[in-house]
């Protein structure tokens, strides 16, 4: 039977102190995809349904103080995000799980590998910025350049009134311009994301990870970490990124030594959106090795 979006089912659960939404579909071992700034779980859109259909259970939470999740004024340190996950997971009823995710989800995937590693199964990354390489990077010019907006987000107050105005529609031209194949954002799906981030507190809360980065329980998903990650690991990569430099792909076998990393040279920082068949594709191979 083919498996469609009508299948979507929308819940909520409770888990570290917050009421968190959800997306899920099918049924069978759990795939856990976390989204990015500044998205939902929307983004999962063309993967949710692809992957139901290949016998896994589906699940696309809005993180922590996104969309249709609770937005408290704190919590927003990665220590307190894995957390969340860790809630998620458990409180679906399973031990493991698939993890995948894209920007910020992706930080997350990453310090989920690293600190939870027996509650993991495979890890996949989308434009995910690894802790080791991103810390390599960030002392580049380069990297500096593109990681602006970072900075930026620190100051009080005004990146929230320069990205809410006009109905948050800075956020949906920013999104626009960012993609390399621009067909991913139409009008509609661009008020989607919209009206997703002018719901009371969530931009201030998106922001918030970003500010909550120097914190020391937070600061070894920017200064890099000695860990390293055993599990099989996927890293799909849109070489356009404009805010993520493709040479953190680069020399991840040190510690990541079972990863194959698969870039896609027509693809910017949305590559699941940008090239959803492709990504599908490659999603595929990798859950169907051994």
């Amino acid at each position: 039977m083919t498996t469609t979006i009508t299948e979507w089912q929308h819940r909520d659960i409770l888990t570290n102190g917050i009421r968190m939404h959800y997306v899920t579909q099918g049924e069978g071992s759990l795939i856990v995809l976390l989204h990015g700034f500044p998205e939902f779980w929307y983004s999962w859109r063309h993967q949710i349904p692809f992957l139901a259909q290949l016998g896994y259970k589906v699940v696309a939470p809005d993180l922590r103080g996104y969309n249709d999740t609770d937005k408290p004024r704190r919590g927003y340190e990665i220590a307190t995000l894995l957390r969340d996950i860790e809630g998620l997971i458990k409180g679906l009823g399973y031990e493991r799980a698939i993890v995948v995710g894209h920007d910020w989800g992706g930080v997350l995937m990453w310090q989920f590998g690293l600190r939870y590693p027996h509650m993991v199964e495979r890890l996949i990354g989308l434009n995910a910025p690894p802790p080791w390489t991103f810390a390599r990077e960030l002392r580049t010019w380069k990297q500096l350049r593109k990681s602006w907006y970072v900075y930026a987000f620190q100051l009080p107050v005004l990146p929230e009134l320069a990205l809410s105005r006009e109905g948050a529609e800075p956020i949906a031209k920013m999104l626009y311009a960012s993609a390399v194949q621009k067909s991913a954002f139409p009008e509609d799906v661009l008020q989607r994301y919209k009206e997703a981030m002018s719901k009371p507190g969530a931009l201030t809360a998106a922001i918030n990870y970003y500010r909550s980065i120097w914190r020391r329980s937070s600061i070894g998903a920017v200064s890099g970490n000695k860990g390293r990650i055993d599990k099989p690991t996927l890293l799909i990569w849109g070489e356009q990124d404009v805010a993520l430099d493709i040479a953190m792909t680069y020399g991840l076998e040190e510690w990541v030594p079972n990863i194959d990393v698969r870039r896609i040279p027509d693809s910017g920082h949305w590559v699941q959106q940008e090239k959803p068949e492709l990504v599908n594709e490659w999603i595929a191979e990798f859950l169907q090795k051994e």
